[in-house]
This record gives C-alpha cells, structure tokens and sequence, in this order.
C-alpha cells in the first residue's frame, strides 16, 4: 500500500510539472462538436457532387476507347485474314431490317431462323469475317466460309447509322480537316447468316485482298481511304409486348448526345487503301 502511494505522488508531481512548463496551452484532447461534424459531411458531399460528372464522363471516354480498339484490332485481324489465307477476307457488318427480302427468309431452317433471331441485337454494332474460298481451294472448288462467330462492339456503341444509308463528313475544326464518310459497299452474294444458308440479304461490308490492301470490288485496291465512325446511344431492338422476346422490326437507335458521331467528340477509325492498315481520329484538345 506504501508502494502505490508513492507512485500516485510521484503521476501528480509529473504532472504539476508539465503544466508549470506548458501552462494553459497543455490540454487533453477534445472530440469533435456537432457542427463541426457537419461542415466535414458537406464538404465530403459537396465534393462527391463535383466528382460525378468526372466519373460519368470517365465511363463514357472508357466506353469509346473500348469500341474504338476492338474495331481496330478487328479490322486488322480481318486484313491478317486476306494476307495469310491468300484470299479476299470481307468483314460484313449487321444493318438494320436485313430481313426485307421474303423469299430468302422463307427459305431458312429453324436453326438459320434461330441464328437470325440472335443478331436482332446486334444491328448496327455486329460483324462478322467472311472468304469465298480458302487456301488450297482447288480450281472451280471454292470453300465459303465465315471466320468464327458472330462478334458486336461495346454496349453503348454502335457504328454511325449514316455509314449504313448515305454519305457525311466530320469536320475537326483545331486541324482544319474534313473527313468524307461514305456508305458502305453492299454485296448480295455471301451467304447469311450462316455459310449454308442462302444468299440475298444486302450486305454492308468492307474487304482486304491477298495482299492486305483495302478492296471495293475484292480484288483490285480501293482509291479512296475508308471511314467508320463510332457512336455513343444505343439501338433497341423490337419487342414483343407479351412475350419480351426480340422479333423483326424497326430498331429505335439513338445517339447519346445526339449527333456525337459527328461532332467534336467523334471517334473515327480510317483505313488506308494501299497498307490496309487501321488507325483511330479523333479531335485533340488545344
């Protein structure tokens, strides 16, 4: 009990000394008072509601450089394709109402009807790699073929509509440059949607010769540069009301914001007609 007393004395002492040396200004510490508390949850809320529209628009440039780099790689694997395989590789792409054409949808199995079904959602966004023969192929003996399956960009995008029906061009106004997008090349002669199905959809399509080079006609080197431009929306296919099974109909497609596909936050890939060769446009801030 001796002992514990002496210790007791000697914490006061301690502690008599330190506020003799420090004074006033020794304190314990305190919590935090209410409003306190309150002016650091708005500052915290205050600085969320700024960073928002960071992170949306940090979404939105991660969806574009997505799409834009799965058309590029793609683009390349279908001229690797034509360079390798020693023939024509033409990457089709999906419109929208492919389905026009009654006696060729009339002609299809149950399981070309399935595979049509299955691409409802992939207009303006699917695409697919296509030769009319193959390596070896023996004179007047040609083997058609799709490369793999059916394949679609990045949801939330979609090529531009106008690179399905007519002509546009994008002006970026820091370079002073316009690009010319033209409509795509249509072709009825490649089987759709499977290589044993009949022929007759109109098919947009870009293609590569043996030699890489970008072709109009599948064999002779394009003269002019091809332009696909990529949009940010979405393209809702129909639906049956009762059912909410896809069915044929008009898509509703919808860039988001309108016209981005054109405007200053366009994303372009441009194909060179000599290498064949894929590279991506896009305006660049001063």
């Amino acid at each position: 009990m001796e002992t514990k007393l002496q210790v007791a004395s000697c914490r006061l002492q301690v502690f008599q000394s330190l506020r003799q040396r420090f004074g006033a200004t020794f304190n314990l510490p305190r919590a935090f008072t209410l409003v306190e508390m309150l002016v650091v949850i708005s500052i915290l809320g205050l600085l969320a509601a700024l960073a928002v529209p960071a992170i949306k628009n940090l979404g939105k440039s991660n969806i574009n450089i997505s799409a834009s780099r799965q058309l590029l790689d793609d683009v390349g694997r279908a001229r690797q394709l034509a360079m390798s395989q020693r023939t024509t590789v033409y990457m089709v792409f999906v419109p929208t109402n492919f389905w026009g054409n009654a006696a060729w949808l009339g002609s299809l199995t149950s399981a070309q009807l399935t595979a049509v079904t299955n691409l409802l959602d992939k207009q303006l966004a699917g695409y697919a790699f296509y030769a009319k023969g193959a390596l070896g192929d023996q004179p007047g003996n040609h083997r058609p073929h799709y490369f793999g399956e059916w394949k679609s960009l990045p949801d939330g995008t979609f090529i531009a509509a106008q690179t399905f029906a007519g002509t546009n061009s994008i002006y970026d106004s820091i370079l002073n440059v316009i690009y010319p997008v033209s409509k795509f090349n249509y072709t009825t002669a490649i089987p759709f949607p499977t290589e044993n199905s009949a022929n007759g959809v109109s098919l947009p399509y870009i293609a590569f010769n043996y030699l890489g080079q970008l072709t109009d006609d599948g064999t002779t080197m394009a003269n002019s540069h091809e332009y696909i431009p990529l949009a940010r929306g979405s393209v809702v296919p129909a639906i049956d009301p009762s059912t909410k099974a896809l069915q044929l109909g008009a898509a509703d497609v919808s860039e988001s914001p309108p016209g981005n596909s054109t405007s200053s936050a366009y994303n372009l890939v441009e194909i060179d007609p000599l290498t064949g060769r894929a590279t991506l446009k896009f305006q660049k801030a001063q």
